[in-house]
């Protein structure tokens, strides 16, 4: 069992005895499941960044809602607010990954204190525009610079816990304690920003700004458990994951994740409009809380456990299971048996995202670590975008089972592509790739 001996110096862990399986650290897995995410948070900075970073992000799940409440209330019209929403979803999307490259290349803080300015005061642009009713394409432009400029503190911290983990048994353990706090963030978040946005419009996005600057500065802060910069690879990690991907899994990943994000997406918009023509729109909140409740519990367990099996073969498993369980919602006769139905396929949601974030992480070159687990978050951005367009005209067409069954659809194009690409994500690890190119010159 991995422990973690009081006397050792800030930022190391006793590392693991070696395995046979690709190089990766196994233990029995009669971990007690407190201690060891008690282990994880006593680790010297750890709790610090953990926390902060919590903060900082939280705006990810409260800046598109806040967004959409806003302009809709200025404009009145739902169509509108959601086109400036996408726009910033896609520019989160497309910039998180180049400012991921740079947090590798010049260090987090560098990156971050100018980039969470950038924010706060595109997000001061947007309100003002917004409240002014400007055109829409200002809007659209205003918005999806704030949404460009919204620091990605999922992948920075997971970068943390990385560097402070490498070699050692508990790395699962605290990409599950992350996962479980996103599910946290999702189910306040919205609650929140929707109950101020609906006394003041502008409160949910200048919330935004002030929680990712006060998160985003006290993580940036924490200098002593910040990655180190790395020059970039050479020859031979271009060798072992190809000339411009950090890691050649997300040829697998990347997509997979685009599809998961339409699926959760069209089960958010499905779930709304089944409550609602049920009669009880207000539960849509709390049984969607269900599905990311059970999430957390099968996070939490996931993360108690020291697992044998190799990591692509726990991603595969629980993304199959993740899927059968969003296969049955269109069935569903009632919103009770939806709820009940939803707590259990939300067992399987943050053990397949953190599975898939270890895949990556492990397969990733050291200098690129930050934007290759970035690329994820991205992905899945880019697929609530389309997800929510997509679905949206499938369920006011058809109503919400024809939207559960295009998520369902969703759901078995992400299986279809693991199957496909799960060779490339048994490739060995890029860093053993790179000593093993250099081995042979």
């Amino acid at each position: 069992m991995t422990h973690v001996p009081a006397g050792l110096d800030a930022g190391q862990v006793e590392p693991h005895e070696p395995a046979t399986d690709a190089g990766r650290p196994v233990t029995d897995s009669g971990q007690h499941p407190r201690a060891g995410y008690v282990a994880l948070l006593r680790l010297p900075g750890a709790a610090r960044f953990s926390v902060t970073a919590m903060v900082g992000r939280a705006p990810m799940a409260m800046f598109g809602l806040g967004t959409v409440l806003l302009v809709a209330a200025s404009t009145g019209r739902y169509g509108i607010a959601g086109l400036v929403a996408g726009a910033g979803s896609i520019g989160y999307a497309i910039a998180a990954p180049l400012v991921a490259r740079l947090a590798d290349r010049f260090g987090q803080q560098r990156v971050l204190r100018p980039l969470v300015a950038v924010f706060a005061v595109s997000c001061l642009v947007f309100v003002s525009c917004t409240e002014l009713r400007a055109p829409v394409w200002v809007l659209m432009v205003t918005g999806c610079l704030a949404g460009s400029s919204m620091p990605s503190l999922g992948s920075m911290v997971r970068a943390r816990w990385s560097m402070l983990l490498d070699g050692t048994a508990m790395l699962d353990s605290a990409f599950a304690l992350e996962s479980v706090v996103d599910e946290i963030i999702f189910v306040v978040g919205p609650a929140l920003v929707t109950a101020l946005a609906t006394a003041l419009p502008p409160a949910g996005v200048l919330l935004c700004a002030a929680l990712s600057v006060t998160g985003t500065s006290l993580f940036a802060a924490q200098r002593q458990t910040e990655p180190p910069v790395r020059p970039p690879d050479g020859h031979a990690g271009r060798a072992a994951t190809g000339d411009r991907l950090p890691a050649q899994g997300l040829l697998t990943m990347a997509p997979l994740y685009l599809c998961l994000g339409a699926m959760f997406a069209s089960i958010d918009l499905s779930t709304v409009d089944f409550a609602q023509r049920q009669g009880h729109k207000p539960l849509a909140g709390f049984i969607l809380g269900t599905y990311a409740l059970g999430s957390a519990i099968g996070g939490l367990w996931y993360g108690s456990r020291m697992w044998r099996a190799p990591v692509e073969r726990r991603f595969m498993w629980t993304l199959i299971l993740t899927v059968a369980g969003v296969a049955t919602f269109w069935a569903q006769p009632a919103l009770i048996t939806l709820d009940a139905g939803m707590l259990i396929a939300g067992l399987t949601i943050s053990p397949t995202l953190i599975a898939g974030y270890s895949l990556i992480e492990r397969q990733a070159l050291a200098s690129r670590r930050t934007e290759a687990m970035t690329w994820l978050s991205s992905a899945i951005s880019i697929g609530l975008a389309a997800g929510s367009s997509a679905s949206g005209r499938i369920i006011d067409v058809a109503g919400p089972r024809w939207g559960y069954g295009f998520a369902a659809s969703c759901g078995l194009i992400a299986v279809s592509v693991c199957l496909v690409g799960l060779a490339r994500l048994r490739a060995t690890p890029a860093s053993q790739a790179a000593q093993w190119a250099d081995a042979q010159r």
